[in-house]
């Protein structure tokens, strides 16, 4: 049931994005009066779902959930429509367009994606506002590590001060931080003392590759929330609200400290120390061989932390709508960028339909759902300008080629490109998907 929800989320959020997209494209050759003699959701090869006309285009959906795509009369796309091409150019085709005007048609998909994460981080901001765990509230506790951070010579307990000398004001932020400014220095203060880690060779290739939220996450007292079924604890007489502080008389308060020590203890006979109410009370028990004593921590951040929330009038999140937009293009850009980096080598990465419906929730939220297509609207917008051809940036890049040289490139030259262009998509399809295959069975 939850592969299904994920699939559904990434069908709804797709169809979005390719309507708004491929609308850009049909209300700006509307505008110069272009006549446009498809519009369709997912590609339609042999047959359509379904299809109809209405004053002179055809409307429909494909059956091959993999885009979707306007054609516009006089325009060497996809459909490579030859023989339209040899008839005289009529007024109302593409290819009889000024080439600002071409331009504009192109460019009206990318736009409209731009648009829209724009529009919905409005709605997002004025309807829920924005929260996020404070640094300074984070190193309350001190962080909590795994074992990848502790490679990179983090520990439990830590307070991160700085990345590259930056304080960054959103806890969260911290690992996607270190990643797209491909840091080289984190300065931490550990038991009262601040220092400065310098990363080791190929840190940041590690952590695209590591992919877990636990990098370092926040450490919380070891509250006492409810018992399972079978609990070595709840025999012992622990009570919800309690508050674990060691085991044998050490001092060990944290959950994620605890949980680690007491695998040391699996079979054994332990004295647990708790603080209920005023009173430190001590309990014996056997470890279970698994190495848990059956406790549910209490993880509701804002029991342990102040959360920031911001709430924003729609004349607010305006402004800060488009901060999140500009913000969101050029995050999405750094991440590119890692693609062609030797040493991160992100491409090892590179994930295709099943890589992105994983990052939907198992369950239907329509914060989460919002954000992520606002996110998947600017990745659509950046990656169409990339100067491939048969991509909207390769018309692009050819049509400034134009402007410049003030001749067009031939019309067999972009027929030519168009094939070229499939091919590189369709490998990049594949070299993608592939990448999500061969994920599965490892």
């Amino acid at each position: 049931m939850e592969i299904l929800i994920k699939i559904l989320q990434l069908l709804l959020s797709l169809s979005i994005l390719v309507i708004v997209h491929e609308f850009g494209h049909f209300a700006a050759a509307k505008l110069f009066k272009t006549r446009v003699e498809k519009f369709y959701l997912f590609f339609n090869p042999w047959f359509s779902i379904f299809k109809f006309n209405y004053k002179g285009t055809e409307y429909g959906m494909g059956w091959l959930p993999l885009g979707g795509y306007v054609k516009i009369a006089g325009m060497i796309d996809e459909s490579l429509d030859k023989e339209a091409m040899k008839q005289p150019a009529q007024e109302w085709e593409f290819r009889s367009k000024p080439a600002w005007q071409r331009l504009i048609i192109m460019l009206g998909g990318v736009i409209m994606n731009v648009v829209l994460a724009f529009v919905i981080y409005i709605g997002m901001l004025s309807i829920y506002g924005e929260q996020y765990l404070p640094t300074a509230e984070a190193n309350k506790y001190g962080i909590a590590t795994d074992s990848l951070a502790r490679e990179f010579g983090l520990r439990n307990g830590d307070r991160i001060l700085a990345v590259d000398g930056h304080y960054i004001e959103d806890f969260n932020k911290i690992p996607l931080t270190l990643i797209l400014e491909e840091a080289k220095t984190i300065d931490i203060e550990r038991e009262g003392k601040k220092t400065t880690l310098t990363l080791p060779a190929g840190a940041i290739g590690k952590l695209v590759k590591h992919k877990s939220p636990l990098f370092i996450s926040v450490r919380i007292p070891f509250v006492v929330e409810s018992f399972p079924e079978n609990s070595a604890a709840r025999d012992a007489g622990l009570l919800p609200g309690d508050s674990l502080l060691g085991i044998n008389n050490q001092d060990i308060r944290y959950f994620q400290d605890f949980r680690e020590a007491i695998q040391a203890y699996k079979g054994q006979e332990v004295s647990i120390q708790v603080k209920r109410a005023a009173d430190t009370l001590s309990f014996g028990m056997t470890v279970p061989e698994a190495g848990f004593i059956g406790v549910y921590p209490r993880q509701q951040m804002d029991a342990f932390f102040h959360l920031n929330q911001k709430d924003f009038s729609i004349a607010e999140a305006i402004p800060a709508g488009m901060v999140k937009t500009v913000d969101g293009i050029g995050g999405y850009l750094k991440q590119l960028k890692l693609l062609f980096s030797p040493e991160v080598k992100a491409y090892e990465n590179v994930g295709g339909f099943i890589t992105i419906g994983s990052i939907f929730p198992a369950q239907f939220h329509w914060e989460s759902f919002w954000r992520l297509t606002a996110f998947l609207s600017i990745m659509l917008a950046v990656l169409n300008l990339l100067p491939i051809p048969a991509l909207d940036g390769g018309h692009v890049a050819f049509l400034m080629y134009e402007i410049v040289a003030r001749r067009k490139p031939s019309d067999k030259f972009m027929e030519v490109a168009q094939i070229i262009g499939m091919v590189i998509l369709f490998a990049l399809m594949i070299f993608a998907n592939g990448n999500d295959i061969v994920k599965l069975f490892r």
